[in-house]
């Protein structure tokens, strides 16, 4: 697997991002506790999944180098993703600060957000905390409404599953409000036009209602956390 080759697409035409630029990190990024490894990632199938592993094998993609340029080079203001498939820097576990430090610098004067599964060591919240201290916004996965209070306690922009069925607006077990994504929920039709999970500094959770092939799977663990 190769681990130094980023995929980079100027205009996604995801309905759901919107035509925004998009990045794409390879699989070994990934956490290997995360309970969607192998089972229910959305990223595992459909056309994405395709290119995720052209990337792995090195059949698609750039170098971290030619990546950051790319970053570097989009017009101020700019709003964009990082990682649709795959994590922060680093292989499994570990947050490679130095890099991730490379990609906050890049992003200086752009709205970049992204997700990460990787577990709150020391040193990776540290690392994200950086990264957001300094407008590159790392929303926290969590699997379910319990965890997200565990993760929201850290004072990091935080995202959840939630079951199917949860109503727009919800709480944690203590109490944080969870506001649907407003994409899911009809309000919004992208990302492009929301930009709600580039908001760092906020007192809410954003929720994510299961969806896909593996929805049901996704489901069972949302219930549970």
């Amino acid at each position: 697997m190769r681990s130094d080759v980023m995929g980079f697409t100027p205009v996604s035409t995801n309905r759901k991002t919107g035509p925004i630029p998009v990045s794409t990190a390879s699989h070994h990024t990934c956490s290997p506790d995360c309970p969607f490894r192998n089972k229910g990632c959305y990223a595992a199938s459909g056309p994405l999944a395709i290119w995720w592993a052209k990337l792995d094998t090195g059949a698609w993609g750039m170098s971290w180098k030619a990546f950051l340029k790319q970053i570097k080079t989009l017009p101020q203001g700019t709003f964009w993703r990082h990682a649709q498939a795959g994590d922060l820097p680093g292989r499994g576990n570990v947050i490679d600060r130095k890099r991730l430090r490379e990609l906050t610098a890049a992003n200086r004067g752009k709205f970049g957000f992204t997700y990460t599964h990787k577990p709150l060591s020391k040193s990776n919240l540290a690392a994200i905390r950086e990264a957001v201290k300094h407008g590159f916004a790392v929303n926290l996965s969590s699997d379910g409404p319990s965890m997200a209070d565990r993760l929201f306690d850290s004072g990091l922009p935080t995202v959840t599953l939630v079951p199917l069925g949860t109503p727009k607006v919800s709480y944690t077990p203590k109490g944080r409000q969870i506001i649907i994504c407003p994409v899911q929920t009809g309000l919004k039709d992208s990302c492009a036009t929301c930009r709600l999970c580039a908001r760092a500094k906020r007192r809410f959770i954003i929720g994510f209602l299961p969806h896909g092939v593996h929805a049901k799977e996704v489901n069972a663990v949302a219930a549970v956390n």
